[in-house]
């Protein structure tokens, strides 16, 4: 929180207002350059990549508009923004995807965070006992085809982006006395493609370039429904590289085209295409906005369920805060604050 993505420093203000010194912080280093020797053993450190910039660069998104999506325990899409940071209006984080070099432009992207998306396997698995192993989940939900009209939202410590809501709570909605566990497996992995999409639409809106096609990445894309399901809620084709761990394979090609180390380019014509495979939209575009609508309308029923009424322990005492995570009170009171100075003069966003 001290790091201004503009200047690509540490921003001096912020550092003052926190009265933290200047001169206690490191030097601010390319992703992609020559850090230094380690003694033992004999090895370069050069490069610095967190993950989701890592699988940017795994991905071989270069080109300005083009994204990826890694599916872990939640979901992190984020699309190349190019040598202009793009300030979101929708819910979004701006950030720097990549600086590839001491010499070379920053690349920007825009982010946007799911909580759950392989969570709510586990929840599936652990909580409820309707699976034993993931790989179930795909069979499971591939033996009915459809959610019956049954949605779920795994709202279970609020919602992300593009709400950043964290009074909302889990809920699943649509059951009928013919709703069971495979339209419930069916509906969650709906859930994480519904996610996704919210996010896809609101990086639509703020770069006003719809993406053509989204690339993916990550362990849930072994799940062959869930990317089929993927491409008929965004109504364009997912494309899955043959090589799933795109963030080991990003921070190899970092390191490898460091300056002084030089074992490949990074140059798009100087790489060789990773082999993937497509998955093209098979529903007409009506029946997916019907679905994402249906969906939009269990959000809104999944908003606002904490309060900060008296609630009971079970035990006849009472408490004025509700089951939000306490993370998420302390994270909403820094934000006041700074907002607060911000709108007073005193500090800069």
């Amino acid at each position: 929180m001290l790091f201004n993505i503009h200047t690509l420093d540490w921003d001096p203000e912020l550092c003052k207002y926190f009265d933290i010194p200047m001169e206690i912080l490191p030097k601010v280093r390319s992703s992609s350059e020559i850090y230094g020797l380690m003694v033992s053993p004999h090895c370069l450190c050069v490069n610095c990549l967190g993950d989701q910039s890592a699988a940017l660069v795994g991905q071989m998104c270069f080109q300005e508009g083009q994204a990826k999506n890694t599916y872990g325990t939640g979901c992190f899409l984020l699309r190349n923004t190019g040598a202009k940071p793009v300030m979101s209006d929708h819910g979004l984080l701006t950030t720097v995807a990549y600086k590839l070099g001491r010499d070379k432009p920053a690349c920007y992207a825009l982010e946007g965070s799911v909580a759950i998306a392989g969570a709510v396997v586990r929840w599936l698995k652990d909580n409820l006992g309707i699976i034993q192993t993931s790989t179930e989940l795909e069979k499971l939900a591939a033996s009915v085809g459809t959610s019956y009209g049954c949605y779920f939202v795994p709202a279970f410590s609020g919602l992300y982006a593009p709400y950043w809501e964290p009074s909302a709570r889990g809920i699943i909605c649509g059951l009928t006395q013919f709703t069971n566990k495979s339209h419930l497996a069916f509906a969650a992995l709906e859930a994480v493609c519904f996610q996704t999409r919210e996010i896809l639409d609101a990086m639509n809106q703020d770069s006003g370039i719809p993406l053509t096609q989204l690339q993916v990445d990550g362990g849930m894309t072994s799940n062959r429904l869930l990317m089929q399901l993927q491409a008929d809620i965004l109504c364009i084709p997912v494309v899955k590289p043959s090589m799933p761990e795109t963030t080991a394979l990003g921070a190899a090609m970092a390191a490898g085209a460091a300056e002084g180390v030089s074992v490949w380019s990074l140059r798009p014509e100087d790489l060789s295409e990773v082999t993937s495979e497509k998955f093209e939209p098979q529903i007409n575009p009506e029946e997916s906005e019907f679905r994402y609508a249906r969906w939009k309308k269990a959000v809104q029923r999944a908003m606002n369920w904490e309060t900060t009424e008296p609630i009971s322990n079970g035990n006849g005492e009472t408490s004025i805060f509700s089951s939000v995570p306490l993370g998420f009170y302390i994270l909403g009171s820094m934000l006041m604050l700074i907002g607060a100075k911000y709108i007073a003069g005193q500090c800069p966003l």
